[in-house]
């Protein structure tokens, strides 16, 4: 990339002394290219580029995100420095050690506790750091274990909500469906309920059965887990 911009020695002192590899990656892609590309933070091997920009973030750096073009036409986001000032004071997630994530996950029963999914866990806030910062470690249960998919819709749904962009609620995020998914009133300031259903081993023929009267009915798995459950109920 052309005319990278001249950055502030103390911006760069700053980052020289960023010990996270997510966000050192973005920081030095920044400097080095004057903007990062989510397709770039990809093909490092982070595969959640929103979440690697919020490690920036968390640690006192103001990005900026703009839409560009990809060699292939697409639009993509991008990442650069905006112009305002370093925010003082924020030292980022503190990192769990792995021994303490490890125990965090066999406590969990070593699945998901949103879909019960066994591979690709991981350690997460469960109210995010935006709203909890690392005040919430002094709760009963600060932290909860997602696998990968799970927490990547957690975030982009978090990162749309109102609480997390405007209100910076604790008990709102509280008593949110990525937070308490037995317990929820509603999913990022929205009136729903959700639960998430799979099935493992022998119950594989039960969903069988659903999807088959659910393509009879012409309708979907979920509206026909709901038709079953309304008959149930009369």
């Amino acid at each position: 990339m052309t005319n990278v911009p001249n950055f502030p020695q103390e911006l760069l002192e700053r980052i020289s002394a960023v010990t996270n590899k997510r966000a050192r990656f973005v920081l030095d892609a920044i400097v080095k290219n004057g903007a990062v590309t989510t397709e770039e933070i990809n093909q490092a091997g982070y595969d959640h580029p929103p979440r690697a920009a919020r490690d920036v973030r968390d640690l006192g750096f103001r990005l900026k995100t703009i839409m560009v073009k990809h060699t292939n036409g697409r639009s993509i986001a991008s990442y650069i420095f905006d112009d305002s000032e370093l925010e003082s004071g924020k030292e980022g997630r503190r990192l769990l050690p792995k021994k303490e994530r490890d125990a965090l996950i066999h406590a969990a029963g070593d699945k998901c506790q949103i879909c019960g999914a066994l591979h690709n866990l991981q350690v997460d806030h469960r109210i995010p750091y935006e709203v909890g910062g690392e005040s919430q470690s002094e709760e009963k249960q600060p932290y909860q274990v997602l696998c990968g998919s799970c927490n990547r819709k957690k975030s982009w749904e978090c990162e749309c909500c109102k609480n997390w962009l405007q209100i910076k609620s604790f008990a709102t995020c509280l008593s949110c469906y990525w937070a308490q998914p037995a317990e929820h009133t509603h999913i990022a300031m929205q009136p729903q309920r959700r639960v998430d259903v799979i099935w493992m081993g022998y119950e594989v023929r039960d969903f069988e059965r659903v999807r088959n009267n659910a393509d009879n009915n012409k309708c979907s798995v979920a509206e026909e887990i709901k038709r079953i459950l309304k008959n149930h109920t009369k």
